[in-house]
């Protein structure tokens, strides 16, 4: 654990770090409140499941959103973005009942905008202050940072609504975007990472250079068809809960389970990634994960637990892999895009999946849609394993 406190100790890590657990908290609250706060005013399952799809739209264009952060820089993104935030958040709380609904679906737009914007300039700031060799452990340290809040916000921002409303869960929400704008601005950018930026390479760079690297196109492909099933897998665990007789609350726990095991790997991550390539690394994540979801079909409430911490422990080990190759490979210039492109292509599949799923779930036995996903994942992780290993060639390289 000693690389964890010297990430710590970093002077940009430990801000942007403390940044995403302020932010983090108020978005994982507002996150599941506005699905119950659009249910509790029109009463409709399918209008208050579209809160989600507003939030994650803007991901479709995030290689374009992410040119932003190679355009201006990247301290001042992140303090500009957590400001207007704070303030369309507050301006809800101003907005009368007839236009409430489309106020908040316009939010929750926006919302799914910073959200791109916010992680590429926090990526491409990241990358160029903090030792290359710690990259991993910062990565690891933020999945933990993510899960974490995923365990605990939801909880407490459906907790205040249920006893007091939206307004509570609003004026929090804005409160932890305005405190990360106030933790961004104490960022010094680094020297090297200021200089002019360009549009040089177009807004499709990002995809142009993850195309043509032989280390990053395989990671993030695998990424991607990880999510994939992860998405089916996701889509399938109420059908779990019900061939273990449990009630649909029970979900929860294997949700928690799950959350645990990403936060205990987020912490493995960067020793991990020091003692073997990226793609060993990614790929026994990803065989952890389907072998955990093949074990899910032999029932039992032990095996299901135990099966959700792995999942959780394997899952993001890609996503970890690929981010941190990503900082270390694409140059400066078209850092933003490169890691907006790559986020995108990994997790759009997973809400493809998840909206899919749920209509397999209906048609196809679980047992048989969990095998089918675990042999899937199997076959992705030899692939990303057997595939020829490529030397690093560096940022300037790239």
């Amino acid at each position: 654990m000693a690389s964890v406190v010297t990430v710590v100790r970093d002077r940009t890590a430990r801000l942007c770090l403390t940044g995403l657990l302020v932010s983090g908290f108020g978005t994982s609250a507002m996150w599941l409140t506005a699905g119950i706060w659009v249910k509790s005013l029109t009463g409709s399952d399918s209008t208050a499941a579209l809160t989600v799809c507003a939030m994650w739209a803007p991901v479709l264009v995030g290689p374009w959103l992410g040119a932003v952060a190679d355009l201006v820089p990247r301290r001042l993104l992140l303090i500009t973005v957590n400001l207007v935030m704070a303030g369309l958040m507050a301006a809800l709380l101003l907005v009368g009942p007839d236009h409430r609904i489309g106020a908040l679906f316009a939010v929750l737009l926006v919302y799914g905008v910073s959200g791109v914007l916010l992680d590429a300039a926090e990526a491409a700031l990241v990358a160029g202050a903090v030792d290359a060799r710690l990259l991993g452990d910062f990565n690891g340290l933020r999945t933990t940072a993510n899960e974490g809040m995923k365990l605990l916000a939801p909880l407490a921002g459906a907790g205040l609504f249920a006893r007091y409303g939206a307004v509570p869960v609003v004026v929090l929400d804005a409160v932890t975007f305005a405190l990360a704008a106030l933790v961004f601005a104490r960022l010094r950018e680094p020297a090297r990472t200021v200089r002019k930026r360009t549009r040089r390479g177009g807004t499709a760079a990002g995809v142009r250079l993850l195309r043509s690297s032989p280390v990053l196109w395989p990671l993030v492909c695998a990424g991607a068809l990880t999510m994939l099933l992860a998405g089916l897998n996701g889509a399938a665990v109420y059908a779990v809960v019900e061939t273990l007789g449990r009630p649909p609350a029970y979900a929860g726990l294997l949700y928690a389970c799950q959350g645990a095991g990403s936060v205990a790997v987020g912490l493995l991550a960067g020793p991990l990634l020091r003692r073997m390539p990226e793609r060993g690394f990614a790929g026994a994540g990803i065989a952890v994960f389907a072998v955990a979801v093949g074990v899910r079909a032999l029932g039992g409430d032990a095996v299901a637990l135990a099966a959700s911490a792995a999942i959780g422990a394997g899952l993001p080990c890609v996503l970890i892999a690929a981010m941190t190759a990503v900082q270390r490979e694409a140059p400066d210039m078209a850092l933003g895009r490169t890691a907006a492109a790559a986020n995108s292509l990994m997790t759009v599949p997973n809400a493809v999946a998840l909206a899919g799923g749920a209509g397999l779930v209906a048609v196809v036995d679980v047992r048989l849609l969990l095998a089918s996903t675990a042999l899937a994942g199997l076959v992705t992780a030899a692939r990303l394993g057997s595939g020829r290993r490529v030397s690093r060639a560096g940022p300037e390289a790239s």
